[in-house]
């Protein structure tokens, strides 16, 4: 039995249809907790358990967990918490959940930066690596995917793009990084959580094919989309006083900024791109799969 967490979001709803195909031929059985199911396919409610409720929840959990052999865990960041509580506040009653219930294997969606200078002043990734040590601390064979920024982050910069031809970040125009698409990382989930050979914790980076500047990524944008796409690089001290102004909790507001910064300062930096570690989907299929339909709609 494999648990999904957050089956609908943008890596679950990329990493659920691969369970699928795939579970057959392994003998597994899919369980889903969601809050709410009928936002799952008509297709897919017919195939898997539904736990209905938050799987930060202590008693959704508990039932969620009951018989499961593995669990994948996302916890969607909430904007109205403190970073502690929106991430190792939200993963403890799983944990709690997962010793009772004899869990043996956990698939984490965490963060580059583990073991850099800036890791423990990296904001919202800091308190991502808190949330790993709790479900590390539970004696599950534990494998934190180490994540990059993703390029479906974009899609939020998608009105400006269209009526503009501009994206903002807080990133060096010419640093670059790597960048993922959410597509891999639900393939990597879906490999670890199939085959579950492995043991004790450790982390997997997750790394995209190569490293991208936002300049690099407004000249690909500008190729693909045919029009001018440009970037401007917002300050953080600007960054904080909008996010304060779209209602976030103060301190998680300052947690982005202090993510922001320690990207600035080296926070991807920390792992070597290798073939184990890098990923199929470029950055130029992604745009023409999936940004320029969304911009020119």
């Amino acid at each position: 039995m494999i648990v999904i967490t957050a089956p609908t979001g943008n890596i679950g709803r990329h990493l659920l249809p691969l369970l699928l195909e795939s579970a057959p031929a392994h003998d597994e059985r899919l369980r889903v907790v969601v809050r709410d199911p009928a936002r799952l396919p008509d297709a897919v409610r017919d195939q898997v358990e539904v736990v209905t409720g938050s799987h930060g929840d202590a008693d959704v959990v508990d039932r969620a967990f009951e018989g499961a052999d593995a669990v994948f865990w996302l916890v969607p960041p909430d904007a109205s918490r403190t970073p502690e509580d929106a991430y190792r506040g939200f993963t403890r009653p799983a944990a709690e959940a997962l010793t009772a219930h004899r869990v043996g294997h956990v698939v984490g969606v965490s963060a580059l930066g583990r073991g850099t200078p800036v890791a423990d002043r990296a904001g919202l990734v800091t308190a991502t690596f808190a949330m790993d040590d709790l479900l590390t601390d539970t004696g599950v064979a534990y494998r934190a995917l180490a994540n990059p920024s993703f390029f479906e982050n974009l899609l939020e910069d998608a009105d400006t793009i269209r009526e503009s031809g501009v994206f903002t970040d807080a990133a060096d125009a010419d640093r670059k990084a790597p960048l993922v698409a959410v597509a891999d990382i639900a393939a990597v989930a879906a490999g670890l959580l199939l085959d579950r050979s492995w043991s004790g914790s450790d982390s997997v980076p997750v790394l995209g094919p190569q490293d991208l500047s936002p300049n690099d990524l407004a000249r690909i944008m500008t190729e693909q989309l045919g029009r001018p796409v440009r970037y401007e690089r917002q300050p953080l001290d600007n960054l904080h006083t909008s996010l304060i102004g779209y209602g976030l909790n103060k301190a998680f507001a300052q947690g982005i900024v202090d993510m922001k910064r320690a990207k600035n300062e080296g926070l991807d930096a920390g792992v070597t791109r290798t073939p184990a570690t890098s990923t199929p989907t470029t950055f130029h299929d992604w745009c023409a799969r999936t940004l320029k339909p969304a911009i020119l709609k």
